[in-house]
């Protein structure tokens, strides 16, 4: 049988209801919040909380929405330190880096694999990341691929089979044939371990007439699309993510502004990823005109181990507000509910009677800290489907 807890005396209660406050964040003071079993069933304020079995004192610190990582690349093995080390010494960022940990990951045995990702899950979840999603696209075979995602799978409902992450080096001399392979054979071995289907349309990657192949294939075998867009430079995969009704076009660093009037008036998220312009030393996407265009934007890690390596959505939250003109409100939105609409859930991102009981405590009073104390573990709880795990 399941029990009821209340955490109460909560300083700040981030809810995303806005019904309940001034703001999208439906930010609630003094506040309390009721789980029974694995959902949310009451928040409000403290005097007002009903009887439970259970009591959490919060001892006046913030509660909010797990994150909600709806872009990670986590099933390989290796690093890139050297290649990371010579950026930074001035090298710039291409796409083609990836092929290292294509090397690295085809001799991993499953286990080193499991073993890499199940880590990995594990710090993001000691900083607050409740919900993931994680993508193949680092082995680039048919038997890689399906074992990536049947990996991923055991850890997560959020799979995404990206086979089209870079031509495989297999097909280097023959980019057409590998399109037909991602598009036949391996997503044949790939589709029953996925919910969604990505590609790299990309300058040094897959061009737009391939991604489109690639997603509509993708789409016609039960997968929705994803697609990384405009990255780089300036390109058709905003375009292609909207006219495919794509959840989310993830990067969105160059945009022209018909790309983001073509978001402003579609479904698909703009799920922005700073920590790869951090590690690239990139132009910083533009939030602000984003935001102020009414698109609906997300924010995530990226992490992989070539242009993002951090698992820290709090990390991103810093950047997003230092760097990409969002205020610590609209950050804060962006990496719960906002990644929730990139993964097209309403049970998660959002502390609403219904919701799944997904947050995490504060070790300071208002969910600013995160901006305004950055580098600081600020993460002191974390409960998941109703359960405390951290």
């Amino acid at each position: 049988m399941s029990s009821s807890t209340v955490i109460t005396n909560i300083a700040t209660l981030v809810t995303n209801d806005p019904s309940l406050g001034d703001s999208p964040l439906g930010l609630v003071r003094d506040a309390a919040v009721v789980i029974d079993g694995d959902r949310v069933v009451w928040t409000g304020e403290s005097s007002k909380a009903p009887a439970t079995d259970n009591r959490v004192d919060a001892g006046g610190r913030a509660v909010l929405p797990g994150f909600v990582d709806s872009h990670s690349h986590l099933l390989f093995a290796g690093d890139r330190t050297q290649e990371f080390n010579a950026r930074m010494s001035g090298r710039p960022y291409t796409a083609g880096g990836i092929r290292t940990t294509v090397a690295a990951t085809r001799a991993a045995s499953d286990a080193e694999l499991e073993a890499n990702l199940t880590r990995y899950l594990a710090e993001a979840l000691r900083q607050g990341t409740t919900t993931f999603e994680t993508k193949s696209g680092y082995g680039l075979t048919v038997e890689d691929e399906a074992r990536a995602l049947r990996l991923a799978a055991r850890h997560t409902e959020e799979v995404t089979y990206l086979g089209a992450h870079v031509v495989s080096p297999d097909y280097a001399d023959d980019p057409a044939a590998y399109v037909a392979l991602v598009t036949g054979e391996m997503l044949d071995a790939c589709a029953p371990h996925a919910r969604w289907i990505d590609v790299f349309c990309e300058k040094g990657a897959f061009d737009g007439d391939q991604a489109r192949a690639v997603l509509t294939a993708g789409k016609a075998r039960g997968l929705h699309p994803r697609v990384h867009a405009n990255q780089l430079g300036h390109g058709p995969g905003v375009q292609l993510a909207v006219e495919l009704d794509a959840a989310s076009a993830d990067h969105c660093t160059h945009l022209t502004d018909a790309d983001i009037d073509a978001l402003a008036h579609s479904r698909t998220v703009a799920t922005l990823l700073p920590g790869a312009e951090f590690s690239t030393r990139a132009e910083w996407p533009d939030a602000r005109r984003l935001l102020d265009a009414g698109v609906t934007v997300a924010l995530s890690t990226d992490c992989n181990p070539g242009s993002s390596f951090t698992s820290s959505v709090p990390f991103c939250i810093a950047l997003a507000v230092r760097d990409m003109r969002m205020t610590p409100d609209e950050a804060v939105w962006s990496a719960t509910a906002g990644g929730a609409a990139a993964l097209r859930r309403t049970d998660i991102g959002r502390l609403a009677p219904g919701a799944r009981a997904d947050l995490l405590l504060l070790d300071a009073p208002s969910h600013v800290h995160l901006a305004y104390r950055p580098g600081v573990p600020l993460v002191a709880g974390v409960w998941r489907a109703g359960v405390r795990v951290v």
